[in-house]
């Protein structure tokens, strides 16, 4: 359906790709993956037109319909969410537009003269709108919204008033809905909640279309491709198989390229002192010379490319004693809504607790209110002795000075450190070399989460709250932080909709529920398998 052909692009005097092939086939679910900047957003914008390679071709078969979700979900107001979604369904949202401009044409006086035509036209116009399933399509909109879990009210209310990741979601559902015979879909994963992310994996498993996808949300990738297309070095690789198996095949792949490369090395090595050693000797010159010959016609093995690996481990953090933090009888309220009545909770050391609940539960107001960033209406909000903690909250990121670079941001932070432990600091969140004097306000959503949590943890914190740290961080990064948090002797209060941070980080799980608080001894893997469900808002 898809195939591109030796293409060659290069940004800048970055290059992307060299001669590099890849096809899309119907009922094909492909994860493209790749290190940050190697070039997966440029391959969707070549295959969608928006770009051209430099060399080589992208062809579609003719007549496919392409549907294409980017981070960039441009300008949206005066409609509501619902119009909008149906407004993106290719041929029936066209048909629908048709019918609404015969409509107004049969009111307006001055075509009455043309109301015959009109009224034939409408007729065909009306036929082809139900052929297409028109009259269900609002039925149908109103259904994937509310799989990404919007409310009758937000549906219906003006688009433009939503937050930009609430029109990320709209400008998702328009594509779902057109259900066209390719989806391409740059990390559609971001800015979802755990059940709107679990309705999307189903709803991606049954398309029976083409999908080539991106994710920073490896279980997520996991449970829907079936192959993977890997850009390396400006080529790209193809698995088959989900993105586990990618991630065995490749370190088996490099495992067995090192061992041909120190094979060969050696090899050359004794070939190369058999030269040296004889070179001089007219008795030899014939071997010499043989060897010589053999040397330069030998290809030869390349090692393995190595990932940036970002290690991070945290220096001891003093200890707290047994009660970390505990809320008795608060009530928390917003307006008319009240998030908390009477909430008891305990957080004690070395307890990690994942905060589970639907969209409003109040997950994010109790991590406030335990970091002090919200008052209770009521009751009482208490750290234990010798509790020294470390907030990461969505908003931290606004807060960084748009005009300091990375570094100097280190520099304010921390003053009295050197320059030689600031420079390691960036270094194992990801900023090497000429990165740390990038300004802040030119980061990217993944670096910006890496400079607050570099600033977080530089003094370690005892006690960690976490409010979706996740958010933006790239595969790599997530894995460098699940490892680095593994071994953190801590307590850690946290929200995530990444199941596979939740299920290695987690021994507790709360869940906020409309009947009312649970507790669960155990992580988030003992939660599932006790309750039946991924997520509270899930049936079992």
């Amino acid at each position: 359906m898809i195939r591109l052909e030796n293409i060659s692009k290069q940004n800048g005097q970055h290059l992307l790709f060299i001669e590099a092939s890849a096809s899309l086939m119907k009922g094909e679910k492909i994860g493209l993956v790749g290190p940050n900047g190697a070039g997966k957003t440029t391959l969707l914008r070549m295959i969608t037109g928006q770009e051209a390679p430099d060399e080589g071709q992208v062809s579609v078969e003719r007549g496919a319909t392409i549907g294409y979700f980017s981070q960039d979900v441009g300008e949206m107001a005066g409609r509501s969410a619902v119009v909008e979604v149906m407004d993106g369904a290719g041929a029936v949202s066209e048909a629908a537009a048709e019918l609404a401009k015969l409509e107004a044409a049969m009111v307006d006086p001055e075509q009455a003269d043309e109301m015959e035509a009109i009224i034939e036209h409408y007729g065909e116009a009306q036929h082809r709108f139900e052929e297409l399933g028109g009259y269900a399509l609002e039925g149908r909109a109103r259904e994937v919204l509310a799989g990404l879990n919007f409310t009758e009210e937000m549906m219906d209310g003006d688009v433009g008033k939503l937050s930009g990741g609430w029109k990320m979601r709209v400008a998702l559902a328009r594509i779902l809905l057109m259900r066209p015979d390719a989806m391409l879909l740059d990390e559609p994963s971001n800015h979802l909640d755990l059940e709107s992310l679990i309705w999307l994996e189903q709803f991606l498993k049954a398309y029976d279309g083409a999908l080539l996808i991106t994710s920073h949300d490896r279980e997520f990738m996991n449970r829907i491709v079936n192959k993977i297309v890997e850009i390396d070095g400006g080529a790209l690789a193809t698995f088959a198989g989900d993105y586990e198996f990618y991630e065995q095949q490749r370190a088996l792949g490099e495992k067995q390229q090192q061992a041909q490369f120190e094979r060969q090395q050696a090899m050359l090595a004794k070939e190369i002192k058999f030269i040296e050693r004889f070179k001089a000797r007219a008795s030899h010159a014939a071997q010499v010379q043989s060897r010589v010959k053999k040397l330069d016609k030998i290809e030869r093995v390349e090692p393995p490319k190595r990932r940036q690996t970002i290690l991070f481990d945290f220096p001891p953090a003093p200890r707290t004693g047994e009660d970390v933090a505990s809320l008795k009888g608060v009530h928390k309220r917003y307006g008319a809504k009240a998030i908390y009545e009477g909430l008891d909770f305990q957080v004690r050391r070395r307890e990690r607790w994942a905060v589970m609940g639907v969209n409003g539960a109040g997950k994010s107001t109790l991590l406030k209110l335990v970091a002090g960033a919200a008052e209770p209406d009521s009751g009482a909000v208490a750290l234990g002795a010798s509790v020294k903690m470390g907030y990461f909250a969505q908003h931290a990121m606004d807060l960084l000075e748009g005009d300091r670079t990375v570094f100097q941001s280190l520099e304010d932070a921390f003053p009295q450190a050197g320059q030689g432990s600031l420079r390691t600091l960036a270094g194992c969140f990801g900023f090497s070399g000429d990165d740390v004097e990038k300004k802040c306000r030119v980061l990217s959503g993944g670096e910006k989460a890496r400079l607050v949590m570099a600033k977080m943890l530089f003094n370690p914190p005892n006690f960690l709250v976490l409010d979706e740290p996740t958010n933006h961080l790239d595969l790599l990064t997530k894995e460098m932080l699940i490892s680095a948090l593994s071994q953190y002797e801590g307590a850690m209060l946290f929200v995530s909709h990444d199941r596979h941070f939740l299920a290695a980080l987690s021994n507790r799980v709360l869940e906020l529920t409309p009947d009312g608080v649970h507790q669960y001894g155990g992580g988030y893997v003992e939660y599932v398998a006790r309750t039946g469900r991924e997520a509270p808002g899930l049936r079992a």
